[in-house]
Parts: C-alpha cells; sequence; structure tokens
C-alpha cells in the first residue's frame, strides 16, 4: 500500500530568502520523485490503484503546478547572471540545466500520460505494464539534475547577487505563486 504523503506543507523558509526557499523546492522535488517511485513498485507487486490514485494525484499536482514554477525561477533568477558571467564553464551549465528543463517538461508529459491512466483504472493494474523503467530514469534524470543545481550552479549564482537582487528575486517568486513576501 502506498502511504499518503503531504507535498505541499509550507516550507521553513520564506521568499525573502529565495536560495534557500529553491532549496526547499528540490527537496519537495525528491520527496515527490520518492512517492513516484513507491508508486511504481506499488503497482507493480499489488496492482492495487486504489490507493495508487491518491498518490499519482499528488504526483501530478506537484508536477504540474510547482515544478514549472521553480524551473520559471530558476530561468529568470538564477541561470541569467551565470551566462551573462565570466565564467564560461558556468554560463555552459547554466545554458545545459535550462535545455534540461525542457527534455525533463517533455519527460513528464508521457509520464503524466501514465498516471492519468492510474487516476481512470477501475481494474487491477497489471504487473506487467507497470511502468517502473520510464518512471525510474525520470527520477534518475531529475535527481541528476538537481545535484548540478545544488552543487554548481547555486552558490556560483548566490556569490553573484547581491542583497537587493535576491530581495527583488524573492518578491517576484512570492508575486508569481500569488503570494506577498514577509
Amino acid at each position: 500500500m502506498v502511504s499518503p504523503l503531504v507535498l505541499h506543507a509550507p516550507p521553513a523558509v520564506g521568499f525573502e530568502a529565495p536560495f534557500e526557499m529553491l532549496g526547499a523546492c528540490h527537496e519537495r522535488v525528491e520527496r515527490t520523485l520518492r512517492l513516484l517511485e513507491r508508486l511504481a513498485r506499488h503497482l507493480h507487486a499489488r496492482g492495487d490503484v486504489g490507493p495508487a490514485q491518491s498518490a499519482a494525484r499528488d504526483i501530478l499536482r506537484y508536477f504540474d503546478l510547482a515544478a514549472p514554477l521553480h524551473h520559471e525561477d530558476e530561468e529568470k533568477h538564477v541561470f541569467p547572471p551565470l551566462i551573462a558571467g565570466p565564467d564560461p564553464e558556468v554560463a555552459a551549465l547554466a545554458l545545459a540545466l535550462q535545455q534540461e528543463h525542457q527534455q525533463l517538461a517533455q519527460a513528464w508529459q508521457a509520464l503524466r500520460l501514465d498516471l492519468q491512466q492510474v487516476l481512470q483504472a477501475t481494474q487491477p493494474w497489471p504487473a506487467s505494464e507497470a511502468p517502473t523503467r520510464s518512471w525510474q530514469g525520470f527520477a534518475d534524470q531529475y535527481r541528476a539534475h538537481l545535484q548540478r543545481e545544488d552543487q554548481l550552479v547555486y552558490p556560483v549564482a548566490q556569490a553573484l547577487l547581491d542583497a537587493p537582487t535576491c530581495a527583488l528575486m524573492g518578491q517576484e517568486m512570492a508575486a508569481r505563486r500569488g503570494q506577498r513576501p514577509a
């Protein structure tokens, strides 16, 4: 049985600390990827779609709503100073990560169709049709992307941006979500 997971608990940080907020988003992505993996194992082992539908709904909600906003935050605030910066290797990495956002979005669309089938299922899921391998590929690709951002990109971008720029970044991130920064 897939245990429920709260995906949208309020983060411990606010928009006044935008890089910490981005890091908290990465933690939520990781939790959602683990839920996806548990769901795949559940469908393969048991096929019971009842509890699987709740997990599928949570995964869809996260990757349909929160993940695109997070990518937009990075593409508007994190990558541009790196691309324009003095280090060509960092600029190339930022461009590659932007491209990966597009690849992840495309991979998500295929996975999204699978999850919608789970939501619509009324019969047990055939174990032979559990998309374990393709879902794991998505999770692995996403984790590698997050790791490069956390370890290579965020520290450099944070060092490049001054306090007023970070404050504006946080305000814009909050506004995209219809919230007011603290």
